[in-house]
């Protein structure tokens, strides 16, 4: 099992869902940087259960407890590492889906693949509880990143079919990105919130999920980071994008919309700006030119699907019998994984952006 990423900012989860504890190792980051702890559980508290009723109702605090490489508010250079403890778990919730694995989750593969020996509570090490260690190490961060003059936020997109208005891809600046970085239901028009509660609400009430778009960018990154052919910005930060539970897509500036484009509309033409910085005078890459980035802000969205643990009854197997059965998941689940993922997601482009960085200073 690899549960570690990273290259000179590297992090390491740990943990299960209904087990003792879930944590990180942060290792890499650069000493005497000041970390914000208020600041942090901001974040904690976006991804965090129990807080909207778009979200599970299992409730828990999410307060990090830091082990190593911090003192007196700054990082010390050591690895940091940091645990959560689980408190609010119903073990019992899960016994059914030892032997009739859940439709859409990895209970049938992780099976398989770890001989019948993994942790099925509350999904073990698949779980999307495991995210919440990766939100704090993507908050550190952050906060290090915006000293730096990179400035990173998001918002819900799309759930099932309701939609925001999208980034300007030329426009988006860091006063908009850290304004919707502070809200639990992260939207440029707030209009649209209505429609998307509208549509978990009724997901809910026919004992269905639903699943939806997220969109995040950073501002103030400099031109020339990243490296062709597999060190590109794209091939790093989607590596980390698919590691979070839910996410089956992901596409960057304008995606799978080339597509249907001219290269005469696709290309970004160049332009220098008034104080002469090279420009593209539209956005269709994201920020990225062969792997690089070209100083524009940079674009990504991922497609988070709907949550698989659902009380409507679905078909399955029984893994004991070999024979069909039937399974109604029991439990407490989110009906829209949506807006507990958009952090996530921020949380995972901090944390390679700051890796690209740290890479380049240091001479990778």
């Amino acid at each position: 099992m690899s549960s570690g990423i990273g290259n000179r900012v590297k992090c390491t989860i740990f943990g299960e869902s209904h087990g003792k504890a879930i944590g990180c190792v942060v290792d890499g980051l650069p000493a005497g940087e000041n970390i914000d702890m208020d600041e942090m559980l901001v974040q904690m508290a976006r991804r965090a259960p129990g807080r909207d009723k778009t979200a599970t109702p299992r409730s828990e605090g999410d307060y990090p407890e830091i082990l190593s490489g911090m003192l007196d508010g700054r990082t010390t250079g050591a690895p940091l590492a940091m645990m959560i403890v689980n408190h609010n778990t119903r073990s019992g919730d899960y016994e059914d889906i030892a032997r009739t694995p859940r439709p859409g989750h990895a209970d049938y593969t992780g099976h398989v693949r770890y001989d019948g020996f993994n942790d099925i509570r509350g999904g073990g090490h698949f779980s999307g509880r495991l995210t919440a260690p990766l939100v704090f190490a993507g908050a550190v961060c952050r906060q290090i990143l915006r000293r730096r003059g990179v400035h990173i936020g998001g918002h819900i997109l799309e759930i099932h079919g309701a939609r925001d208005e999208g980034f300007d891809p030329v426009k988006v600046d860091a006063q908009l990105l850290e304004r919707l970085a502070a809200k639990p239901f992260s939207l440029i028009d707030q209009a649209a919130e209505g429609l998307m509660r509208e549509q978990v609400k009724t997901a809910q009430k026919n004992m269905d999920s639903v699943g939806g778009i997220v969109e995040a960018a950073a501002v103030g990154l400099p031109a020339g980071l990243g490296s062709p052919m597999f060190e590109g910005v794209e091939n790093r930060l989607a590596a980390l994008l698919f590691g979070i539970p839910a996410v089956k897509g992901v596409e960057f500036g304008a995606g799978f919309g080339f597509a249907s484009m001219n290269g005469s509309t696709a290309n970004d033409p160049f332009d220098y700006d008034k104080d002469g910085n090279v420009i593209t005078l539209s956005n269709n890459n994201g920020g990225i030119l062969g792997g690089i980035t070209s100083g524009m802000p940079l674009i990504v969205r991922a497609v988070i699907k709907p949550t698989s643990s659902i009380p409507q009854p679905q078909k399955t197997i029984d893994l004991i019998d070999g024979k069909s059965a039937e399974l109604s998941v029991r439990g407490r689940h989110d009906p829209c994984i949506v807006p507990r993922a958009l952090p996530v997601v921020e949380a995972g482009l901090a944390l390679g952006l700051l890796g690209l960085i740290e890479y380049e200073k240091k001479g990778g």
